[in-house]
């Protein structure tokens, strides 16, 4: 059975294809800021990334034969349980929307949609960044008028999970896990028997990350907004895009600040630790909701890469659990295993309703 998959993200395209569960090829297409600057609205990107990816399957030589099935990256879809959901009208229509916000993984039903028609292939998602596991007290923010959304990297934090599991040489169901996901954005989990059961919004909470200021001081954050300088689409790039290390020292490559930091920079240095800080007070928070009984806290993603940054993280929580650092990037095996488990039959295919 050929899975193909696909992930589209902020700066590029991830696509792989695989056999069950052997990966075949993989390429990340990258995308240049001026390209994506053409595009007035996410959607408009629809057609060029279409493209884009069927060219790079021109160079492969493929054409779709024997592909079972077509798994997109799950976006910000209503909230549902974790799991592989069939591609509908429905879901497209709420990604087209953008019913709980814009992200680039809106796009990845849509994508998958369309290959899947040309080829004749059924189109999944796994593990949607709106998968919702929280439990009743992880929903209140202070005031009824909102409420907090379970909206994270769940698809990394569910693979994370089950990988951390066999690790400890424990099933899932009896686990209790800190999991944090590093990349561009930044999920902070309590994750017990594999469920997240609370986590930071990563579009709008929590530490701040390459791209995303994470959590803000409220009230200078209001006089901003009516400040009269910027427009609300300003703004929200202001929180998604134009954070973090990028407001901070006009990058968000972790690789060129480590590279200032050797060459001197006390600045970058200093902003650099102080993202390690505000993860490592977001690991202690989850590590409350699991009342302190945590089996290890995980640190995932490609920011776990960064030695002095997990080394910075790891002194102000090692007194929690073991801190281990499994620099993977889960997204595209966890999309084929998801898919291949649903065509199996080993899980459910799940309708979104």
């Amino acid at each position: 059975m050929k899975i193909f998959a696909i992930n589209p993200g902020a700066t590029s395209t991830k696509i792989a294809l695989f056999e069950d569960e052997r990966l075949l090829r993989e390429e990340t297409i990258v995308h240049r800021i001026e390209e994506l600057e053409r595009f007035a609205t996410l959607w408009e990107q629809l057609p060029w990334r279409r493209e884009v990816i069927a060219r790079v399957l021109d160079q492969w030589g493929e054409r779709g034969e024997g592909v079972a099935v077509v798994v997109g990256r799950g976006g910000l879809l209503k909230p549902v349980e974790g799991g592989v959901y069939r591609v509908t009208e429905r879901m497209l229509e709420d990604a087209r929307r953008g019913v709980q916000g814009e992200h680039p993984s809106n796009l990845g039903c849509a994508l998958a949609w369309e290959f899947a028609a040309r080829w004749g292939a059924v189109a999944v998602v796994v593990d949607p960044v709106s998968v919702d596991e929280f439990e009743p007290l992880a929903r209140y923010s202070g005031h009824p008028l909102i409420e907090r959304r379970s909206l994270s990297h769940a698809l990394s934090l569910h693979a994370a999970a089950k990988a951390m599991a066999a690790r400890l040489g424990k099933p899932l169901s009896e686990t209790h896990l800190v999991i944090a996901h590093l990349g561009g954005g930044i999920s902070v989990a309590a994750v017990r028997g594999g469920r997240i059961v609370d986590v930071n919004d990563a579009s709008s909470d929590g530490p701040f990350s390459p791209e995303r200021t994470g959590g803000l001081p409220l009230q200078p954050f209001i006089a901003l907004c009516f400040s009269g300088r910027f427009t609300e689409s300003e703004m929200r790039r202001l929180v998604m895009g134009r954070g973090g290390l990028v407001a901070y020292l006009g990058t968000n490559e972790a690789t060129e600040v480590e590279r200032r930091i050797a060459e001197g920079d006390t600045y970058a240095r200093e902003v650099y630790e102080a993202m390690a800080y505000q993860i490592a007070k977001e690991i202690g928070a989850m590590a409350t909701v699991l009342r302190g009984r945590v089996d290890a806290v995980l640190l995932t993603g490609s920011l776990a890469r960064s030695a002095l940054l997990t080394d910075w993280i790891r002194e102000r929580v090692a007194f929690i659990a073991e801190v281990v650092v499994l620099p993977e990037e889960w997204e595209m095996r966890a999309m084929a295993e998801g898919a291949w488990r649903a065509l199996t039959g080993e899980e459910p295919l799940k309708e979104y309703a």
